[in-house]
């Protein structure tokens, strides 16, 4: 797998871990780690376990090799997830990919704290709802929309948003039960961390 910037990387097809137990905690998790929270966050909530989530951690974060999950869009922009794995320098990569093929440009980046961007909700479901057929990568909906989630910086959010969540989590198999707590809890850190510059704009405005 070739992806321009990232010619040393060993990157890997990261898309059959996306059924592994133990995938979902550790992609929505981290960025719930910043202390703030009031409940400790539980991969119980994705249905795994302590368990699930350390083996599939020994996998997500092998620096021999780099999972890349890829989120190409019929209409638009689409996108590709990178967990980079250098010794020194892990972390995970967020790209957009234009329509036209050209270069993927970064949008954003998770090294213990998120930098960059980001997306806005609209973007973020349009992303998740327009799966291009003609491309390798991720098609299901409810798995795109939940493996960009992290991207999401929008300081207003839809009514709608805890609803559209709490189904994509059960979707991908989170317990009924458990589902709504985790959207609450997701939505709950990503607003407070979408209260940051008022001149924030997305990199697709206009687009």
């Amino acid at each position: 797998m070739l992806i321009e910037g990232y010619d040393a990387g060993p990157l890997v097809p990261g898309e059959p871990l996306l059924v592994r137990p133990g995938f979902w905690s550790n992609h929505l998790l981290a960025m719930c780690g910043d202390g703030e929270c009031a409940e400790r966050p539980l991969p119980e909530w994705f249905g795994e376990d302590d368990a699930d989530a350390d083996a599939l951690s020994e996998v997500l974060f092998d620096p021999g090799h780099w999972p890349v999950f890829r989120v190409p869009a019929e209409d638009g922009p689409g996108a590709v997830v990178i967990y980079r794995n250098l010794d020194d320098d892990c972390g995970t990569d967020y790209l957009l990919t234009p329509p036209s093929g050209s270069r993927a440009e970064p949008i954003a980046t998770w090294d213990g704290d998120f930098s960059g961007p980001g997306l806005t909700w609209h973007e973020l479901t349009r992303i998740a709802h327009s799966p291009s057929p003609a491309d390798e990568g991720v098609r299901d909906s409810a798995t795109r929309f939940l493996l960009l989630l992290p991207l999401l910086t929008d300081p207003d959010l839809p009514e709608a948003a805890p609803a559209r969540l709490t189904a994509a989590l059960t979707t991908v198999g989170a317990p009924r039960t458990t589902a709504a707590l985790a959207a609450e809890h997701l939505l709950s850190h990503l607003a407070r961390r979408s209260r940051h510059d008022p001149a924030w704009t997305s990199p697709l405005s206009g687009t």
